[in-house]
């Protein structure tokens, strides 16, 4: 295992496995007829990942995507289990290192579409919609501010593209004609449906989610199931309901932080992304243990 200065886990190995594929944030092990997933402590932003992680965002990610998990009990999801006990003997013998940061799942076909919910309007969002009132081909009414919610949720998926390449915003037109109506109406349906119900866990624990992304995939018999992280601060915006108001962009729990000192340092969104400073690493990390105990009413 490879550890930064902070002791944040920047790369797993385990002896006796095959190495494993590496994402922005995790290290993907084929098991044959499932999955382990690793969450390190990798952090990335505009689509570059940093030299330095973020001590234990991954077991952040890892523990907030099981209480969801836990929670939608009507959707099928990929998990099987997040008992080191219950992994093969090579895993076992990193218990310690995997321990809360990992999860043995289920083989899928990934569907290539990320499935973005918004239910306010802010971002990429806010900034289309100021342009010309719409947002990835969805005309919205005209008042708006920025971070406003929208009268209704909205479902602005986009084409999961290769690692190291920028996804691209596409319409729910083109989703049909990536799967098949069926499955568009499906992907749509479900991201709505789970969107809806973490806002209004969130918003009972003080929270608002103005938006989220979610993964599907196909099981072996073709049922679709949820796969992937959820609700995390990597994949969602997260604002304390406290210190919410409309016209500028509201204080987060997740990694716009890290995105506004990139910006604020003039990084170019090119690789090689720099060194984050430790107060960067310091505050973002408490920004994620803030999200994971107002979400799941537990300290990590």
């Amino acid at each position: 295992m490879k550890y930064d200065q902070n002791h944040a886990l920047i790369e797993s190995s385990i002896p006796g496995l095959p190495p494993p594929r590496r994402g922005k944030v995790r290290d993907i092990y084929d098991l044959g007829e499932s999955l382990l997933l690793v969450a390190t402590d990798r952090i990335s932003a505009f689509d570059c990942v940093m030299p330095n992680g973020i001590p234990d965002k991954g077991r952040v990610l890892t523990g907030i995507s099981a209480f969801w998990f836990d929670l939608f009990s009507w959707m099928p999801n990929h998990l099987i289990s997040m008992n080191v006990q219950d992994y093969p003997a090579a895993a076992r013998a990193v218990a310690a290192d995997l321990a809360g940061r990992s999860m043995l799942v289920q083989k899928a076909r990934a569907l290539a579409v990320e499935c973005i919910a918004r239910g306010y309007l802010v971002g990429s969002g806010w900034k289309e919609y100021q342009k010309n009132g719409v947002v990835c081909g969805i005309a919205l009414r005209a008042g708006y501010v920025q971070a406003a919610q929208l009268d209704e949720a909205i479902f602005t998926p986009s084409y999961k593209a290769e690692q190291g390449e920028h996804d691209e915003n596409i319409t729910y037109e083109e989703v049909i004609r990536m799967t098949d109506p069926r499955t568009a109406a499906a992907l749509r349906s479900n991201t709505l449906r789970l969107y809806s119900e973490a806002r209004d866990c969130a918003a009972a624990r003080g929270m608002i989610i103005a938006d989220t992304k979610f993964e599907f995939g196909l099981d072996p018999a073709g049922k679709m199931i949820l796969i992937d992280e959820v609700l995390t601060p990597d994949s969602s915006r997260f604002w304390p309901a406290e210190s919410y108001a409309t016209g500028s962009n509201p204080p987060s729990l997740d990694k716009q932080f890290v995105r506004d000192y990139l910006d604020a340092i003039g990084f170019n969104h090119q690789p090689p992304a720099p060194v984050l400073p430790t107060d960067v690493v310091t505050k973002t990390r408490q920004k994620y243990l803030d999200a994971y105990q107002a979400l799941t009413g537990k300290a990590l």
